[in-house]
């Protein structure tokens, strides 16, 4: 992403940055020289931005990326290690601050982009693919090494489950191994692998085009496509049905049909 002006400046943080401008709310995880790693002052920080972002009428899109080198390399081990000796609450919180976070991008009703550079691992694996569509630079690498620390990849295996299913979500689970961008798109973890020259004019191009879609249709359609993990096919075919008729009914619809039909009619 371009640098912000300072006067889209909405908020620094200790852990992050956010910036809106041009339909976007970018969350920037500023802390390089940690590769950007999460504690729970950070995910806390995460919260309170996507609630904030979702809040504004100016914001249509919100982008996630990574200070620096990477995009997330995952728990920040030296808190970790501060809170060995604490108590079974202090763990508790620790882990439900971050949950809270991919609780509120799963509810969200604007698009959120990841946007991945460099390495995005563990815990940063789970926060870009908790994003509704992940665009990684071909040199990314993505994976969940928890297992080869003694740690488990509890909450972000609910991402990586419906992303590429059980078998596959295993192998990486439970080995820990690294994968390269190109696998993670073939895979179905993240949504595309894209060559590093022509990475920022796709990011570009991909983030104009969500932010030139009506709105209505947008919150529509990210709330049907989340809703249908809890339901059978038979719901969903129904909960479909009745999203149709709600978003026939809306001006987007109505004015995108007629734009549409005018460009149609002969001259």
């Amino acid at each position: 992403m371009s640098q912000p002006t300072p006067a889209s400046l909405s908020a620094v943080m200790s852990r992050i940055r956010t910036v809106r401008a041009d339909g976007l709310g970018v969350i920037t995880l500023a802390r390089p020289e940690k590769r950007n790693a999460l504690d729970r002052e950070t995910a806390i920080e995460l919260a309170q931005a996507l609630h904030t972002l979702e809040a504004a009428d100016d914001v249509r899109v919100v982008i996630v990326e990574g200070d620096g080198d990477d995009f997330c390399a995952g728990a920040d081990l030296a808190a970790l290690d501060a809170t060995l000796d604490a108590g079974v609450d202090t763990h508790i919180e620790d882990a439900r601050a971050l949950g809270r976070v991919f609780r509120i991008m799963r509810e969200m009703s604007k698009p959120i982009v990841a946007i991945v550079r460099g390495r995005a691992l563990a815990g940063g694996a789970g926060l870009a693919t908790a994003c509704d569509i992940v665009l990684a630079e071909e040199t990314a690498q993505f994976g969940y090494p928890e297992v080869r620390i003694g740690f488990v990849p509890a909450m972000v295996m609910t991402m990586l489950r419906r992303a590429v299913g059980e078998k596959r979500a295993a192998e990486l689970v439970l080995t820990g191994r690294l994968i390269s961008a190109s696998e993670a798109e073939r895979i179905g973890l993240i949504s595309r692998c894209v060559p590093t020259a022509a990475f920022p004019a796709e990011v570009a191009r991909t983030i104009e085009a969500l932010v030139n879609s009506p709105r209505t249709a947008m919150r529509l359609t990210k709330r049907l496509l989340y809703r249908m993990d809890d339901l059978d096919f038979a719901q969903s075919i129904a909960t479909g049905v009745a999203t149709n008729v709600e978003s026939r009914a809306t001006d987007d619809f109505r004015s995108g049909v007629r734009r549409f039909l005018d460009r149609s009619l002969p001259a």
